[in-house]
Protein backbone atom coordinates (compact mmCIF):
# COMPACT_ATOMS: atom_id res chain seq x y z
CA UNK A 1 0.00 0.00 0.00
CA UNK A 2 1.36 3.59 -1.00
CA UNK A 3 2.08 5.79 1.99
CA UNK A 4 0.31 8.53 0.21
CA UNK A 5 -2.90 6.83 0.38
CA UNK A 6 -2.27 5.14 3.41
CA UNK A 7 -2.12 8.53 4.98
CA UNK A 8 -5.34 10.06 3.17
CA UNK A 9 -6.72 6.83 4.52
CA UNK A 10 -5.87 7.77 7.86
CA UNK A 11 -7.10 11.41 7.75
CA UNK A 12 -10.46 10.02 6.45
CA UNK A 13 -10.91 7.18 9.12
CA UNK A 14 -10.31 9.42 12.09
CA UNK A 15 -12.20 12.15 11.00
CA UNK A 16 -15.47 9.49 10.96
CA UNK A 17 -14.25 6.25 12.71
CA UNK A 18 -16.17 4.77 15.64
CA UNK A 19 -14.34 3.68 18.44
CA UNK A 20 -14.35 1.23 20.94
CA UNK A 21 -14.03 2.07 24.64
CA UNK A 22 -11.11 -0.02 26.75
CA UNK A 23 -10.36 0.72 30.16
CA UNK A 24 -7.03 2.42 30.51
CA UNK A 25 -4.40 2.37 33.38
CA UNK A 26 -5.37 1.63 36.55
CA UNK A 27 -3.18 4.16 38.15
CA UNK A 28 -6.16 6.94 36.24
CA UNK A 29 -2.95 9.43 34.77
CA UNK A 30 -3.64 13.43 35.00
CA UNK A 31 -5.36 15.42 32.04
CA UNK A 32 -6.72 11.23 30.93
CA UNK A 33 -10.34 10.19 31.07
CA UNK A 34 -10.18 8.14 34.00
CA UNK A 35 -10.45 3.86 33.60
CA UNK A 36 -13.78 2.14 34.94
CA UNK A 37 -13.68 -1.07 36.48
CA UNK A 38 -16.57 -1.86 34.39
CA UNK A 39 -16.03 -2.95 31.10
CA UNK A 40 -17.07 -0.64 28.41
CA UNK A 41 -19.20 -1.51 25.30
CA UNK A 42 -17.31 -1.82 22.12
CA UNK A 43 -17.45 -1.33 18.66
CA UNK A 44 -15.30 -1.32 15.80
CA UNK A 45 -14.20 1.66 13.79
CA UNK A 46 -16.01 1.88 10.37
CA UNK A 47 -13.18 4.09 7.94
CA UNK A 48 -14.90 7.00 5.77
CA UNK A 49 -15.33 5.85 2.21
CA UNK A 50 -14.64 7.72 -1.45
CA UNK A 51 -15.08 6.89 -4.85
CA UNK A 52 -10.96 7.50 -5.33
CA UNK A 53 -10.06 4.82 -2.55
CA UNK A 54 -10.34 1.27 -3.78
CA UNK A 55 -12.00 -1.32 -1.93
CA UNK A 56 -8.87 -3.26 -1.18
CA UNK A 57 -7.73 -0.03 0.49
CA UNK A 58 -10.74 0.25 3.23
CA UNK A 59 -10.74 -3.04 4.02
CA UNK A 60 -6.63 -2.97 5.23
CA UNK A 61 -7.74 0.78 7.32
CA UNK A 62 -10.98 -0.77 9.09
CA UNK A 63 -8.57 -3.31 10.98
CA UNK A 64 -7.58 -0.15 13.15
CA UNK A 65 -9.28 0.07 15.92
CA UNK A 66 -9.30 3.55 17.80
CA UNK A 67 -9.27 2.90 21.89
CA UNK A 68 -11.13 5.61 23.95
CA UNK A 69 -12.34 5.68 28.00
CA UNK A 70 -15.61 5.27 28.83
CA UNK A 71 -16.38 8.67 27.92
CA UNK A 72 -15.78 7.77 24.14
CA UNK A 73 -12.40 9.99 24.29
CA UNK A 74 -9.95 8.95 22.45
CA UNK A 75 -6.89 8.47 24.35
CA UNK A 76 -4.68 11.96 24.07
CA UNK A 77 -0.44 11.55 25.33
CA UNK A 78 0.10 15.35 24.51
CA UNK A 79 2.25 14.92 21.97
CA UNK A 80 5.15 13.48 24.41
CA UNK A 81 8.25 12.11 23.10
CA UNK A 82 8.84 8.81 24.28
CA UNK A 83 11.93 6.65 23.34
CA UNK A 84 13.38 3.05 24.13
CA UNK A 85 16.47 3.48 25.09
CA UNK A 86 19.04 0.68 24.13
CA UNK A 87 22.59 -0.23 23.53
CA UNK A 88 22.52 -1.68 19.78
CA UNK A 89 19.86 0.66 17.66
CA UNK A 90 20.84 2.84 14.93
CA UNK A 91 19.18 5.06 12.29
CA UNK A 92 16.01 3.20 10.67
CA UNK A 93 15.70 1.64 7.65
CA UNK A 94 13.25 1.75 4.77
CA UNK A 95 10.76 -1.22 4.99
CA UNK A 96 12.45 -4.40 3.28
CA UNK A 97 9.32 -6.32 2.84
CA UNK A 98 5.32 -6.80 2.92
CA UNK A 99 5.78 -7.17 6.95
CA UNK A 100 8.15 -4.36 7.74
CA UNK A 101 5.56 -2.07 5.70
CA UNK A 102 2.78 -3.03 7.31
CA UNK A 103 4.07 -2.63 10.90
CA UNK A 104 5.31 0.78 9.86
CA UNK A 105 2.12 2.02 9.05
CA UNK A 106 0.89 0.82 12.03
CA UNK A 107 3.04 2.28 14.02
CA UNK A 108 2.69 5.95 12.47
CA UNK A 109 -1.00 5.24 12.61
CA UNK A 110 -1.12 4.53 16.50
CA UNK A 111 1.40 8.05 17.09
CA UNK A 112 -0.70 10.04 15.00
CA UNK A 113 -4.34 8.71 16.50
CA UNK A 114 -3.08 9.50 20.23
CA UNK A 115 -0.93 12.17 19.77
CA UNK A 116 2.79 10.92 20.66
CA UNK A 117 6.00 9.83 19.36
CA UNK A 118 8.56 6.88 19.85
CA UNK A 119 11.65 5.47 18.54
CA UNK A 120 14.29 2.94 19.84
CA UNK A 121 17.92 4.12 19.52
CA UNK A 122 20.91 2.91 21.59
CA UNK A 123 22.05 6.07 24.09
CA UNK A 124 23.56 3.61 27.00
CA UNK A 125 26.60 0.95 25.76
CA UNK A 126 26.48 -2.59 26.85
CA UNK A 127 28.37 -2.26 30.08
CA UNK A 128 27.07 0.84 31.55
CA UNK A 129 23.31 -0.19 31.03
CA UNK A 130 22.48 -1.17 34.37
CA UNK A 131 24.33 1.77 36.11
CA UNK A 132 22.49 4.13 33.63
CA UNK A 133 19.39 3.42 34.81
CA UNK A 134 19.78 3.44 38.96
CA UNK A 135 21.84 6.69 38.10
CA UNK A 136 18.71 7.92 35.78
CA UNK A 137 15.89 6.63 38.42
CA UNK A 138 17.84 7.67 41.65
CA UNK A 139 18.11 11.24 39.91
CA UNK A 140 14.85 11.31 37.45
CA UNK A 141 14.66 13.80 34.31
CA UNK A 142 12.23 15.19 32.15
CA UNK A 143 12.57 12.54 29.13
CA UNK A 144 10.13 10.11 28.87
CA UNK A 145 12.13 6.74 28.55
CA UNK A 146 11.66 2.75 28.48
CA UNK A 147 14.87 1.63 29.62
CA UNK A 148 15.97 -1.84 27.52
CA UNK A 149 17.93 -3.30 30.59
CA UNK A 150 20.12 -6.58 30.55
CA UNK A 151 20.35 -9.44 33.23
CA UNK A 152 22.68 -7.95 36.00
CA UNK A 153 22.61 -7.96 39.93
CA UNK A 154 21.79 -4.31 39.57
CA UNK A 155 18.89 -4.59 38.79
CA UNK A 156 17.74 -6.65 41.29
CA UNK A 157 19.12 -3.76 43.90
CA UNK A 158 16.96 -1.46 41.91
CA UNK A 159 14.38 -3.60 42.42
CA UNK A 160 14.63 -3.95 46.01
CA UNK A 161 15.53 0.05 46.37
CA UNK A 162 11.94 0.76 44.39
CA UNK A 163 13.86 2.14 41.44
CA UNK A 164 11.52 0.50 38.95
CA UNK A 165 7.82 0.89 38.38
CA UNK A 166 5.22 -1.95 39.48
CA UNK A 167 4.24 -2.07 35.45
CA UNK A 168 1.72 -5.11 37.59
CA UNK A 169 -0.40 -1.80 38.75
CA UNK A 170 -0.94 -0.44 35.07
CA UNK A 171 -4.21 -2.40 33.96
CA UNK A 172 -2.99 -1.06 30.52
CA UNK A 173 -0.50 -4.02 30.53
CA UNK A 174 -2.26 -7.31 30.72
CA UNK A 175 0.75 -10.13 31.20
CA UNK A 176 -1.89 -12.59 29.90
CA UNK A 177 -1.30 -11.99 26.41
CA UNK A 178 0.34 -13.99 24.27
CA UNK A 179 3.13 -11.39 23.45
CA UNK A 180 3.95 -11.82 27.15
CA UNK A 181 3.48 -15.42 27.53
CA UNK A 182 5.94 -16.36 24.96
CA UNK A 183 8.48 -15.45 26.64
CA UNK A 184 7.59 -15.25 30.27
CA UNK A 185 10.54 -12.67 31.48
CA UNK A 186 8.17 -10.87 33.28
CA UNK A 187 8.16 -13.61 35.92
CA UNK A 188 11.87 -13.36 36.34
CA UNK A 189 11.75 -9.76 36.90
CA UNK A 190 8.37 -10.74 39.79
CA UNK A 191 8.43 -10.04 43.46
CA UNK A 192 5.28 -10.89 45.15
CA UNK A 193 3.09 -9.48 42.74
CA UNK A 194 4.95 -6.62 41.62
CA UNK A 195 6.39 -7.01 37.92
CA UNK A 196 9.03 -4.80 37.36
CA UNK A 197 10.05 -5.81 33.72
CA UNK A 198 8.65 -7.25 30.37
CA UNK A 199 9.43 -8.20 27.26
CA UNK A 200 7.15 -8.56 24.20
CA UNK A 201 7.39 -11.65 21.44
CA UNK A 202 9.11 -14.74 20.90
CA UNK A 203 12.37 -15.56 22.31
CA UNK A 204 15.73 -15.86 20.42
CA UNK A 205 16.05 -19.67 19.99
CA UNK A 206 19.64 -20.16 22.24
CA UNK A 207 21.61 -23.17 23.66
CA UNK A 208 21.69 -25.91 20.70
CA UNK A 209 23.73 -28.27 18.65
CA UNK A 210 25.48 -27.85 15.49
CA UNK A 211 26.67 -30.96 13.24
CA UNK A 212 29.38 -30.59 10.50
CA UNK A 213 27.42 -33.00 7.60
CA UNK A 214 30.06 -34.09 5.89
CA UNK A 215 32.47 -35.46 8.86
CA UNK A 216 29.36 -37.52 10.03
CA UNK A 217 28.65 -39.04 6.36
CA UNK A 218 32.50 -40.01 6.17
CA UNK A 219 31.74 -41.71 9.48
CA UNK A 220 29.10 -43.11 8.02
CA UNK A 221 25.70 -41.04 9.62
CA UNK A 222 23.53 -39.50 7.90
CA UNK A 223 22.61 -35.83 8.84
CA UNK A 224 19.59 -36.04 8.20
CA UNK A 225 18.66 -38.83 10.89
CA UNK A 226 20.19 -36.22 13.67
CA UNK A 227 17.17 -34.14 12.88
CA UNK A 228 15.03 -37.51 12.71
CA UNK A 229 16.41 -37.97 16.40
CA UNK A 230 15.00 -35.05 17.65
CA UNK A 231 11.90 -35.68 15.78
CA UNK A 232 11.19 -38.93 17.59
CA UNK A 233 12.39 -37.40 20.80
CA UNK A 234 15.40 -39.91 20.78
CA UNK A 235 18.14 -37.08 20.63
CA UNK A 236 19.47 -37.84 23.95
CA UNK A 237 23.11 -37.57 25.83
CA UNK A 238 23.58 -41.53 25.65
CA UNK A 239 23.01 -40.50 21.98
CA UNK A 240 25.14 -37.87 21.23
CA UNK A 241 27.85 -39.89 23.14
CA UNK A 242 27.46 -42.76 20.80
CA UNK A 243 27.92 -40.48 17.80
CA UNK A 244 30.85 -39.35 19.11
CA UNK A 245 32.57 -42.24 19.97
CA UNK A 246 31.50 -42.77 15.84
CA UNK A 247 33.15 -39.90 14.29
CA UNK A 248 35.93 -38.84 16.80
CA UNK A 249 39.19 -40.83 15.02
CA UNK A 250 42.99 -40.75 14.25
CA UNK A 251 42.88 -40.21 10.31
CA UNK A 252 46.43 -40.38 9.59
CA UNK A 253 46.99 -43.70 12.13
CA UNK A 254 49.85 -41.19 13.98
CA UNK A 255 48.06 -41.77 17.80
CA UNK A 256 46.86 -38.16 17.59
CA UNK A 257 43.51 -37.82 17.10
CA UNK A 258 42.36 -35.73 14.11
CA UNK A 259 38.72 -35.24 14.44
CA UNK A 260 37.19 -34.93 17.50
CA UNK A 261 33.87 -34.95 18.80
CA UNK A 262 32.73 -32.05 20.02
CA UNK A 263 34.64 -28.51 20.81
CA UNK A 264 32.80 -25.39 22.67
CA UNK A 265 33.45 -22.78 25.11
CA UNK A 266 32.96 -24.65 27.85
CA UNK A 267 30.57 -22.40 29.98
CA UNK A 268 28.17 -22.71 27.06
CA UNK A 269 28.13 -26.50 27.44
CA UNK A 270 28.09 -26.87 30.93
CA UNK A 271 24.94 -24.93 31.46
CA UNK A 272 23.27 -26.13 28.22
CA UNK A 273 24.06 -29.87 30.21
CA UNK A 274 22.49 -28.29 33.05
CA UNK A 275 19.29 -26.95 31.78
CA UNK A 276 19.06 -29.88 29.79
CA UNK A 277 18.31 -32.32 32.84
CA UNK A 278 15.57 -29.92 34.23
CA UNK A 279 18.59 -28.73 36.36
CA UNK A 280 19.19 -24.98 37.63
CA UNK A 281 21.63 -23.04 39.77
CA UNK A 282 19.44 -20.87 41.31
CA UNK A 283 15.64 -21.49 40.80
CA UNK A 284 12.43 -18.95 42.60
CA UNK A 285 9.72 -20.74 44.50
CA UNK A 286 6.94 -18.61 46.41
CA UNK A 287 8.54 -15.22 45.62
CA UNK A 288 12.32 -16.42 47.36
CA UNK A 289 15.27 -17.20 45.20
CA UNK A 290 16.30 -20.64 45.65
CA UNK A 291 19.58 -22.41 46.05
CA UNK A 292 19.52 -25.39 43.82
CA UNK A 293 23.31 -26.22 43.07
CA UNK A 294 22.98 -29.51 44.46
CA UNK A 295 20.12 -30.58 43.16
CA UNK A 296 20.71 -34.31 41.70
CA UNK A 297 19.45 -32.46 37.91
CA UNK A 298 22.07 -30.42 38.32
CA UNK A 299 24.89 -32.25 40.09
CA UNK A 300 24.47 -35.19 37.56
CA UNK A 301 24.76 -32.49 34.46
CA UNK A 302 27.90 -31.27 35.64
CA UNK A 303 29.19 -34.46 35.83
CA UNK A 304 27.90 -35.38 32.30
CA UNK A 305 29.78 -32.01 31.30
CA UNK A 306 33.19 -33.04 33.15
CA UNK A 307 32.37 -36.31 31.00
CA UNK A 308 32.34 -34.66 27.31
CA UNK A 309 35.62 -32.80 28.42
CA UNK A 310 37.62 -35.81 29.30
CA UNK A 311 36.57 -37.49 26.58
CA UNK A 312 35.39 -35.83 23.44
CA UNK A 313 36.65 -32.31 23.00
CA UNK A 314 38.81 -30.91 21.66
CA UNK A 315 41.85 -29.30 23.69
CA UNK A 316 43.04 -25.83 23.13
CA UNK A 317 46.78 -25.38 21.07
CA UNK A 318 49.01 -23.76 23.54
CA UNK A 319 48.56 -19.76 23.53
CA UNK A 320 45.01 -19.78 21.70
CA UNK A 321 42.32 -17.51 22.54
CA UNK A 322 39.32 -18.19 24.52
CA UNK A 323 37.14 -18.22 21.11
CA UNK A 324 39.24 -20.74 19.50
CA UNK A 325 36.34 -23.21 19.20
CA UNK A 326 34.87 -21.64 16.73
CA UNK A 327 38.03 -21.40 14.20
CA UNK A 328 38.37 -25.04 15.27
CA UNK A 329 34.56 -25.96 13.89
CA UNK A 330 34.85 -23.95 10.77
CA UNK A 331 37.97 -25.85 10.04
CA UNK A 332 36.17 -29.36 10.15
CA UNK A 333 38.23 -30.50 13.63
CA UNK A 334 34.99 -31.66 15.43
CA UNK A 335 31.77 -33.31 14.33
CA UNK A 336 29.49 -31.21 16.86
CA UNK A 337 29.61 -27.36 18.54
CA UNK A 338 27.32 -26.78 21.23
CA UNK A 339 26.19 -22.81 20.26
CA UNK A 340 23.43 -20.51 20.46
CA UNK A 341 20.96 -19.71 16.87
CA UNK A 342 22.35 -16.71 16.23
CA UNK A 343 25.66 -17.75 15.33
CA UNK A 344 24.16 -19.56 12.29
CA UNK A 345 22.49 -16.01 11.08
CA UNK A 346 24.03 -13.66 8.84
CA UNK A 347 27.01 -11.49 9.72
CA UNK A 348 27.48 -14.19 12.41
CA UNK A 349 31.10 -16.42 12.02
CA UNK A 350 29.26 -19.40 10.81
CA UNK A 351 28.86 -17.86 7.30
CA UNK A 352 32.65 -18.60 6.70
CA UNK A 353 32.22 -22.27 7.03
CA UNK A 354 32.64 -24.25 3.96
CA UNK A 355 31.42 -27.41 4.60
CA UNK A 356 27.57 -27.97 5.38
CA UNK A 357 26.08 -28.13 8.58
CA UNK A 358 23.23 -28.48 10.49
CA UNK A 359 21.55 -27.22 14.11
CA UNK A 360 19.23 -29.62 16.58
CA UNK A 361 18.62 -28.76 20.16
CA UNK A 362 20.89 -29.61 23.30
CA UNK A 363 20.74 -33.49 23.71
CA UNK A 364 17.95 -34.14 26.67
CA UNK A 365 19.83 -35.98 29.78
CA UNK A 366 18.01 -38.20 31.74
CA UNK A 367 16.06 -36.47 34.24
CA UNK A 368 14.20 -34.15 31.19
CA UNK A 369 11.19 -35.27 29.33
CA UNK A 370 11.86 -32.48 26.35
CA UNK A 371 14.49 -30.40 25.09
CA UNK A 372 14.64 -27.12 26.29
CA UNK A 373 16.74 -23.74 26.31
CA UNK A 374 17.54 -21.35 28.59
CA UNK A 375 15.67 -17.80 27.18
CA UNK A 376 17.23 -14.69 27.99
CA UNK A 377 15.65 -11.60 26.55
CA UNK A 378 16.75 -7.89 27.18
CA UNK A 379 13.83 -6.29 29.26
CA UNK A 380 12.17 -3.29 29.53
CA UNK A 381 11.82 -1.18 32.29
CA UNK A 382 10.04 2.54 33.35
CA UNK A 383 11.88 4.59 35.95
CA UNK A 384 9.93 4.46 39.46
CA UNK A 385 10.75 8.38 39.44
CA UNK A 386 7.98 9.07 37.08
CA UNK A 387 4.46 9.74 38.90
CA UNK A 388 1.67 7.67 37.88
CA UNK A 389 -0.01 9.62 34.86
CA UNK A 390 3.74 9.93 33.34
CA UNK A 391 4.27 5.85 33.91
CA UNK A 392 0.83 5.40 31.92
CA UNK A 393 1.49 7.08 29.10
CA UNK A 394 4.59 5.30 28.21
CA UNK A 395 2.79 2.00 28.85
CA UNK A 396 -0.15 2.52 26.95
CA UNK A 397 2.22 3.46 23.97
CA UNK A 398 5.41 0.97 24.39
CA UNK A 399 2.12 -1.62 24.67
CA UNK A 400 1.08 -0.89 21.13
CA UNK A 401 4.31 -0.22 20.05
CA UNK A 402 5.37 -3.49 20.60
CA UNK A 403 1.72 -5.09 19.34
CA UNK A 404 1.92 -6.71 15.67
CA UNK A 405 0.34 -5.33 12.86
CA UNK A 406 -3.22 -6.14 12.33
CA UNK A 407 -3.24 -8.70 10.40
CA UNK A 408 -0.24 -9.99 11.01
CA UNK A 409 -0.14 -11.18 14.01
CA UNK A 410 0.66 -15.18 13.24
CA UNK A 411 3.78 -13.75 10.97
CA UNK A 412 6.66 -15.10 12.11
CA UNK A 413 9.37 -11.77 11.32
CA UNK A 414 12.12 -13.84 12.81
CA UNK A 415 12.30 -16.25 10.84
CA UNK A 416 13.56 -14.85 7.25
CA UNK A 417 17.05 -13.96 9.17
CA UNK A 418 17.45 -17.84 10.04
CA UNK A 419 15.97 -18.96 6.74
CA UNK A 420 19.08 -16.13 4.99
CA UNK A 421 21.75 -18.22 7.09
CA UNK A 422 21.29 -21.90 7.61
CA UNK A 423 22.50 -24.26 5.08
CA UNK A 424 19.15 -26.46 5.30
CA UNK A 425 15.04 -25.22 6.52
CA UNK A 426 15.05 -28.12 9.22
CA UNK A 427 17.33 -26.15 11.30
CA UNK A 428 14.56 -23.13 11.26
CA UNK A 429 10.95 -24.67 10.83
CA UNK A 430 12.02 -27.69 13.48
CA UNK A 431 14.79 -26.66 15.59
CA UNK A 432 14.63 -22.67 15.64
CA UNK A 433 10.96 -23.13 15.94
CA UNK A 434 10.95 -25.48 18.80
CA UNK A 435 12.96 -23.29 20.76
CA UNK A 436 10.94 -20.62 20.69
CA UNK A 437 8.35 -22.42 22.23
CA UNK A 438 10.33 -24.45 24.92
CA UNK A 439 12.19 -22.96 26.94
CA UNK A 440 13.52 -22.06 30.63
CA UNK A 441 13.80 -18.70 32.60
CA UNK A 442 16.76 -18.98 35.49
CA UNK A 443 17.33 -17.16 38.29
CA UNK A 444 21.35 -16.52 39.09
CA UNK A 445 21.96 -13.66 36.95
CA UNK A 446 19.57 -11.22 39.39
CA UNK A 447 21.54 -12.28 42.65
CA UNK A 448 24.28 -10.05 43.52
CA UNK A 449 27.37 -10.83 44.08
CA UNK A 450 26.87 -14.41 42.49
CA UNK A 451 29.22 -14.57 39.76
CA UNK A 452 28.62 -18.48 37.69
CA UNK A 453 31.56 -18.18 35.64
CA UNK A 454 34.30 -17.06 37.92
CA UNK A 455 32.56 -18.72 40.74
CA UNK A 456 31.52 -22.31 39.40
CA UNK A 457 31.36 -23.32 35.61
CA UNK A 458 34.89 -21.60 34.38
CA UNK A 459 36.07 -24.26 36.67
CA UNK A 460 34.06 -27.16 35.34
CA UNK A 461 37.16 -28.49 33.28
CA UNK A 462 38.74 -31.74 31.86
CA UNK A 463 39.97 -33.73 35.17
CA UNK A 464 37.35 -31.63 37.69
CA UNK A 465 35.57 -33.01 40.76
CA UNK A 466 32.50 -31.69 40.50
CA UNK A 467 31.80 -32.37 44.45
CA UNK A 468 35.11 -30.35 45.33
CA UNK A 469 33.55 -27.53 43.39
CA UNK A 470 30.59 -27.23 44.85
CA UNK A 471 32.21 -27.97 48.21
CA UNK A 472 34.00 -24.42 47.56
CA UNK A 473 31.53 -22.33 46.63
CA UNK A 474 28.21 -24.03 48.73
CA UNK A 475 28.31 -21.47 51.81
CA UNK A 476 29.05 -18.72 49.74
CA UNK A 477 26.49 -19.20 47.51
CA UNK A 478 23.86 -20.06 50.19
CA UNK A 479 25.16 -16.46 51.41
CA UNK A 480 24.56 -14.48 48.63
CA UNK A 481 20.91 -16.08 48.00
CA UNK A 482 20.28 -15.62 51.83
CA UNK A 483 21.10 -11.74 51.62
CA UNK A 484 19.27 -11.27 48.02
CA UNK A 485 16.12 -12.85 49.53
CA UNK A 486 16.47 -10.15 52.50
CA UNK A 487 15.98 -7.24 50.16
Amino acid sequence: MKKQIFKKLMAASLATAMTIGLAACGSEPANTPASSEETPATSEETPATSEETPASEEEEVSQYTTLTDENGNVYDLGGMEIIIRDWWTGEPTEPSNDYEEAREEYREWIQSTYNFTIKQTAISDWGSTPEDFVNYATTGGDENYVFILRDDPAITGAMANGLMYDLATLDCLDFSEAKFQKNLLHKLYSKGDSIYAMYAGVSEPRGGMYFNKRILTEAGIDPESIYDLQASGDWTWDKWTELMDQVQQDTDNDGVIDIYGTTQNNGNLTNSAVWSNNGEYVGQENGQYVYKLENAETVEALEFAVKIFDNYTLPYPEGANWDYYKEAFLNGQAAFMPEDGYAGTPGNFLQDMVDDFGWVAFPKGPKATDYTNCWSNNPAAIPACYDADKAWKIAFAWNLYTNEAPGWEDYEGWKPNYYAGFRDTRAVDETAQMLTEKGMITYHGLIPNLNLGPDLTWGIAPGSVVSEKIDAIRDTWKSYIDAANAN
